[in-house]
């Protein structure tokens, strides 16, 4: 059984027991997430919405807050002297494990 989530401008595919990383929630570690955004369910028959579907959710527990390696963004512009911008980032994530998909 999987499920198809939107979360965060991003759609992820999930199946029970599976470790995601999402861009960063607003949720302390150890909690529960439901999320209810469920584009797609598969469980014997492919249940499609539109946009989503009726009475499904996916339940995640929240297992760490963190931060991706850095990396670098650099912007040059060529034959221009002085346009190099050189900046580093590092992307917030929560990273969630899959307990439970209710088909709805």
């Amino acid at each position: 059984m999987y499920a198809i989530i939107e979360t965060g401008g991003k759609q992820i595919l999930v199946e029970k027991g599976q470790t995601i990383f999402v861009e960063k929630l607003d949720v302390q570690e150890g909690e529960e997430v439901v999320f209810e955004t469920v584009v797609a369910v598969k469980n014997r028959t492919l249940k499609v919405g539109a946009p989503y579907v009726k009475g499904a959710s996916v339940t995640a527990k929240v297992e760490k807050q963190g931060k991706a390696k850095k990396i670098i963004v650099f912007k040059y512009k060529s034959k221009k002297g002085s346009t190099r911008k050189k900046q580093g980032h590092r992307q917030p994530y929560t990273r969630l494990v899959v307990e439970d998909i209710i088909s709805g």
